[in-house]
């Protein structure tokens, strides 16, 4: 999937390379919920988020915005599994090949987590899941609801 990215974005990537030494292979600027989202490349998950999340707090005083971070991964299942981390997600079934996304958790308690407040992770995950793999997510399910 091809994406372009900003001027704007490709600052705040520079911005997180100096600050936290990683590297983030795209960034997101989400102005309805004042948030930026870096996808970061794989293994350099720990060294953006820094001991303790010092990285992000520095970040997010830098940019005046609040700071999420997704690690990249090259299969869109795990890609999914990381955008709804710390919800643990049991399948994932795909419509119209891999076009639409039905996501099923394993646990009813992590669907609150899944959505977040005023829907801004279900929000994150339909931006990345069409901005990577050109899909959309549909539903966020609990197993068994």
């Amino acid at each position: 999937m091809e994406r372009n990215i900003g001027f704007k974005e490709r600052r705040y990537i520079e911005e997180l390379r100096i600050l936290t030494k990683s590297t983030a292979l795209d960034c997101v600027i989400d102005e309805r919920f004042c948030r930026v989202i870096y996808v970061v490349k794989v293994g350099d998950m720990g060294l953006a988020i820094g001991k303790k999340g010092e990285n992000i707090r520095r970040m997010q005083n830098v940019l005046g915005k609040r700071v999420e971070m997704v690690e990249y991964a090259d299969s869109m299942d795990e890609f999914i599994a990381n955008i709804f981390r710390p919800a643990e997600i049991d399948h994932i079934q795909k419509k119209n090949g891999e076009l639409q996304v039905d996501i099923f958790l394993k646990n009813k308690n992590d669907l609150g987590i899944a959505i977040g407040k005023g829907g801004c992770n279900i929000e994150k995950g339909r931006v990345l899941l069409k901005r990577f793999f050109g899909s959309d997510l549909c539903e966020v399910l609990a197993e068994g609801v």
